[in-house]
C-alpha cells in the first residue's frame, strides 16, 4: 500500500503496509453490553467497552508526526472490543444496499461469508463511516484511539509492554518461518488492560481525523477532534501486513478518504452520555 508521511503518498513497503461470531471477544469487567436502543440496527455487534475519562501522554518526542508528546485529557467514551468483522458488516450491507467491500469473495484476504470472525477489509473511510452511523455509532478519534489502546499503561512502544511477540499480535515477521497470510478471527489474541482485541495487528484501523503532520504541534489539551480539514484521513495501528514499526501504540499514518486496503478495518465507538 502506500502511506502518508509529510502530506505526501510514499511508498512504505511490506513493513507497514495496511494493504456474529464474536464468541472469542470475552467479556471483561470493564465491557459494558451495547444498548439496542442506541444501536437498534444491529443485532449481533461486539460488546462495548467503557473507557474511563482521564488523561495521558499522547505521542512520543521525536523528529516525526507522532512528536511532540503532549498531555490530552478525554472524556469517557465507548469502544468496540473488537474490530468489525466480515459478518457484522455484511449486515449492514444488506440492510442499506450498501456495496460490499472492494475485497469480499477473496480467500486471499479472508473477505466474504467464509471467513465471518475476521475483520472486515478493503472499506474506505466513507464506508467505515457510513457503518458506525447505522450502528447509532461513530469512529473513534485519534486521540481516543491511541488512549485506548494504550489500555492504562503508560510509556509503552505497544499495548501490551515495550516488545512485540506472536503471542501478543498478528503481525509481519521478516524473520518468521512461515510468513502471515492474512488476518485471524478478531479477539485471537490477550486483550490489553481494557479488555481492548488487536489494538496491535490484525487489521489497521480507520479513526476520525484529518490528517496533519504537525498538529500535536497545537492539538487542544482536551478532547481533540483533529484539524478542521486535510487531504487524507487518519488510520491508527498495524495490520497483518505491518511490520512492528507500525504497530506501535503513537504510530500515524493517513490515506485518502476513499482509498481501499486488504491492510485497513475499522472498530466503532461512541460517546459515555
Amino acid at each position: 500500500m502506500m502511506v502518508i508521511r509529510s502530506a505526501q503518498i510514499a511508498a512504505c513497503g511490506v513493513a507497514c503496509a495496511p494493504i456474529l461470531f464474536l464468541s472469542s471477544c470475552a467479556t471483561t469487567s470493564h465491557v459494558a453490553t451495547q444498548n439496542s436502543s442506541i444501536s437498534s440496527n444491529v443485532t449481533s455487534g461486539p460488546d462495548m467497552v467503557f473507557i474511563p475519562a482521564g488523561e495521558f501522554v499522547m505521542g512520543k518526542d521525536g523528529e516525526e508526526d507522532h512528536s511532540p508528546a503532549h498531555t490530552v485529557r478525554l472524556n469517557a467514551f465507548y469502544i468496540d472490543a473488537c474490530e468489525v468483522t466480515n459478518s457484522q458488516y455484511f449486515e449492514f450491507c444488506e440492510a442499506t444496499d450498501h456495496p460490499l467491500p472492494m475485497f469480499w469473495g477473496m480467500d486471499d484476504f479472508h473477505c466474504g461469508p467464509e471467513f465471518p470472525q475476521n475483520p472486515v477489509v478493503g472499506v474506505s473511510w466513507r464506508d467505515a463511516t457510513a457503518y458506525c452511523e447505522w450502528a447509532g455509532k461513530r469512529l473513534p478519534t485519534e486521540a481516543e484511539w491511541e488512549y485506548a489502546a494504550r489500555g492504562g499503561v503508560v510509556g509503552m512502544e505497544y499495548p501490551h509492554g515495550n516488545e512485540l511477540t506472536p503471542a501478543d499480535a498478528n503481525y509481519w515477521r521478516w524473520d518468521a518461518i512461515e510468513l502471515v497470510d492474512g488476518s485471524h478471527r478478531v479477539g485471537g489474541h490477550a486483550p490489553n488492560g481494557y479488555g481492548l482485541y488487536d489494538m496491535a495487528g490484525n487489521v489497521a484501523e480507520w479513526v476520525q481525523d484529518y490528517y496533519d503532520r504537525e498538529y500535536y504541534i497545537a492539538s487542544p489539551a482536551e478532547n481533540p477532534q483533529g484539524p478542521e480539514k486535510g487531504r487524507f484521513r487518519v488510520f491508527r495501528g498495524g495490520g497483518w501486513h505491518s511490520g512492528p514499526t507500525c504497530n506501535r501504540v503513537y504510530y500515524r499514518n493517513a490515506l485518502p478518504h476513499n482509498w481501499l486496503d486488504f491492510n485497513v478495518g475499522f472498530r466503532c465507538a461512541r460517546d459515555a452520555d
